[in-house]
């Protein structure tokens, strides 16, 4: 079976709306999947992330994982890059939709969209230490896994996975020159 084609689309708060409360907007023609993207508590939490890169920096470097014009997940990045060029990613595919790559093509469309951002120097990613297909998509995409950590919200003890971004990060001034 040839992976699906993936493609990451922005996610506009209207887009939420349209994914959270199923109120119709001018989704572009997208369609989504029997039972939903995702439960609503972690779609709120998303769109609250979102909204918040929005603000803070005019995008929301937040994308609905598209494939055969249907919305099949979300990923993005969990804040704006750090001033070393660090960034966390989250990602997540639609119960009805998984084990069947999109996970993989999204974390690789990210990669992407990252070594073209020169704010950013490396991915960081955490996964819940049973989440076994999560840790073969990192690992496909060239993460290697650098420790433990625990989830500060629920005491959680996650995988820690990293992987260098082959971009033009340039420093906290954006400008590549020095003072």
């Amino acid at each position: 079976m040839r992976p699906p084609s993936t493609t990451l689309i922005e996610a506009t708060d209207a887009d939420f709306d349209w994914i959270i409360r199923r109120v119709q907007v001018s989704n572009r023609g997208l369609t989504l999947p029997p039972g939903g993207v995702d439960a609503d508590e972690v779609l709120v939490h998303v769109r609250v992330i979102a909204r918040s890169l929005q603000e803070q920096q005019g995008h929301t470097d937040n994308w609905m994982i598209v494939a055969d014009r249907e919305v099949v997940g979300l990923c993005g990045y969990k804040h704006r890059p750090s001033v070393d060029g660090a960034v966390d990613i989250g990602y997540s595919i639609a119960a009805s939709r998984r084990r069947r790559g999109h996970a993989t093509g999204a974390v690789a469309a990210i990669l992407a969209k990252s070594e073209a951002d020169p704010r950013v120097s490396y991915i960081i990613a955490e996964t819940a230490i049973d989440n076994h297909g999560s840790q073969r998509v990192l690992m496909k995409n060239g993460f290697q896994y650098i420790g433990t950590v625990i989830d500060p919200e629920d005491g959680e003890r996650l995988l820690r996975w990293k992987v260098s971004v082959a971009g033009s990060f340039v420093g906290p001034d954006h400008s590549g020159t020095s003072s």
